[in-house]
């Protein structure tokens, strides 16, 4: 009877060991699955180009077609951009004079630096 348990225990012992000699294959499996989202063929979005070299702000000052969100510079300084739909957005006029500007997604004002009226 203490053969067969000791046996058991030898087993249990195997097993284990098995399971930690295959720590380093399994942890590497997980490391190449888990970076192969990091490696995109394009189908991300790019980072927009917010102040590159030759490239010049009035771009953005000069209304494109389906570059339909307002960024407005408030009497507080504060960089505003305004969604079509919302609230104010009919009222607001862009002046490039001041500064503000047209964008063609929300992720352009917020890289940019504005942030979403409120209202």
């Amino acid at each position: 009877m203490a053969k067969v348990v000791h046996l058991k225990a030898r087993r249990r012992g195997s097993i284990w060991r098995s399971l930690l000699a295959a720590r380093f294959p399994i942890a590497l499996a997980m490391l190449a699955v888990t970076s192969a989202a990091y490696v995109s063929i394009g189908d991300e979005p790019r980072l927009p180009t917010v102040h590159s070299a030759g490239s010049s702000s009035s771009e953005a000052a000069f209304h494109k077609p389906g570059c339909d969100i307002k960024g407005n510079i408030n009497e507080y300084g504060e960089r505003i951009y305004h969604m079509p739909g919302q609230a104010y957005y009919l009222a607001t006029r862009v002046n490039p004079a001041r500064g503000e500007r047209w964008f063609c997604s929300q992720w352009d004002a917020w890289w940019a630096g504005w942030r979403k009226a409120r209202v």
